[in-house]
C-alpha cells in the first residue's frame, strides 16, 4: 500500500507502468501452472500426508491467491493506475494480495521449522509430525488473515482520490487521515509480525541449522539443507527487501524521516521491491522441486504425456 503525504507529492515513475504489467504476466505463466502442479501433487498424490506436506500445499494455495489477483492488477497499470473495476473488487483483490503475501513468508517458516525438527531432532519430530498439528497451525494462519482481510474489507472504500494521471487508485495514495485512522495499527503489526519476524527467524536461525544438518549425511538432510538454501535465496531476493523498504515507509508516515527528496526515493523503491516480492510466485516452485524425490515429478509427467498420446 502506498500512502502519500500532504506535503510531499510522490514522483510519476513512469516506468510503473511497463514493470509491473511485465512482471505480473511473468508470474502467472510461470507461477500458475507451476504451484496448480504442486498443490495436486503434495494434496493428492504424496502419500501417506504429512506435516510438511501439508505446508507445502498450503504454500501453493496462497501463491494461487495471489495470482488471480494478478489480471486485475495488470490491467489497471496499464491503464496508468486507472481502477475501473469498483470498490469491492479494489478491497477484495487488494487484501488478498497483501494478506497472502504475508501468509507466504510465515509459511515459509513453518516450512524451515519442519525440515530443522525432522532432521536435528527425529524423535521429538516423529511425536509431533502427524497432519493434524501442521494443519491446525495453517488453520490458524488463515483465521488470522481472513479476520484482518474482513476487518479491511468493512472499513470502508479503498479505491480513493484522484492520482496524478487522472484516474481513481485502488490501495494505494491514500490519505494522511486514512493512515492515522486504518492503516496505523495495521501496517506496524504486520511488519513486526509477518515480515521482520518471519525474515530474522529464516535468515539468522536457519543459517545456523544449516551447520548442524550438513553434519548429517543422510538423504533427508541433504534434502533439508536444499529446502532451507531454497527458502533463504526466496527470502533473500524476494521479501527482505520489500521488508527494509516497508520499514523506511512507515519510518516515513510516523515523521520520523521527514525529507520530500527521501519520501519520494521510498516511494519509487516500494514499486521496485512490490515487483520483486511477486516474483516468489515463481520461485517457489523450484521450492516444491527440491523438497521431493525427482522420480515423483518425473512420474507425473510422463503419467500425463502417457495421457494425451493417448487421447490423440
Amino acid at each position: 500500500m502506498n500512502v502519500t503525504d500532504a506535503g510531499c507529492s510522490p514522483p510519476s515513475a513512469e516506468y510503473q507502468y511497463h514493470l509491473f504489467p511485465v512482471v505480473y504476466i511473468l508470474a502467472l505463466v510461470v507461477g500458475l501452472p507451476g504451484n496448480l502442479a504442486a498443490l495436486f501433487v503434495f494434496t493428492f498424490k504424496i502419500t501417506p500426508r504429512t506435516a510438511f506436506s501439508v505446508f507445502i500445499s498450503n504454500l501453493a494455495l496462497a501463491d494461487i491467491l495471489i495470482l488471480c489477483t494478478l489480471p486485475f492488477r495488470i490491467h489497471y497499470h496499464l491503464n496508468r493506475d486507472d481502477w475501473v473495476f469498483g470498490d469491492i473488487a479494489c478491497r477484495i483483490t487488494g487484501v488478498l494480495f497483501y494478506s497472502n503475501i504475508y501468509m507466504s513468508i510465515c509459511l515459509m517458516t513453518c516450512i524451515c521449522v519442519d525440515r530443522y525438527m525432522a532432521t536435528v531432532h527425529p524423535h521429538a519430530y516423529q511425536r509431533q509430525r502427524r497432519p493434524w498439528c501442521s494443519l491446525a497451525v495453517c488453520v490458524a494462519l488463515w483465521c488470522v488473515a481472513g479476520v484482518a482481510m474482513l476487518v479491511f474489507v468493512v472499513l470502508g472504500p479503498l479505491e480513493t482520490n484522484v492520482n496524478q494521471s487522472g484516474g481513481r487508485s485502488c490501495f494505494e495514495n491514500l490519505s494522511k487521515q486514512e493512515w492515522d485512522t486504518r492503516l496505523k495499527v495495521y501496517s506496524l503489526l504486520s511488519l513486526i509480525l509477518f515480515s521482520l519476524l518471519p525474515s530474522v527467524i529464516i535468515l539468522v536461525c536457519y543459517p545456523l541449522a544449516v551447520r548442524r544438518i550438513s553434519m548429517i549425511r543422510t538423504n533427508t538432510a541433504q534434502r533439508a539443507v536444499r529446502v532451507i538454501y531454497t527458502i533463504l535465496a526466496i527470502t533473500l531476493l524476494c521479501f527482505l527487501p520489500n521488508h527494509l523498504v516497508s520499514l523506511l515507509h512507515l519510518l516515513q508516515r510516523m515523521d520520523i524521516i521527514k525529507s520530500c527528496s527521501s519520501a519520494n526515493r521510498i516511494f519509487e523503491a516500494r514499486r521496485v521491491t512490490m515487483a520483486l516480492v511477486t516474483l516468489n510466485t515463481c520461485l517457489d516452485p523450484v521450492l516444491y522441486y527440491v523438497t521431493t524425490s525427482h522420480f515423483k515429478w518425473r512420474r507425473l509427467k510422463m503419467t500425463w504425456l502417457c495421457g494425451r498420446v493417448q487421447r490423440s
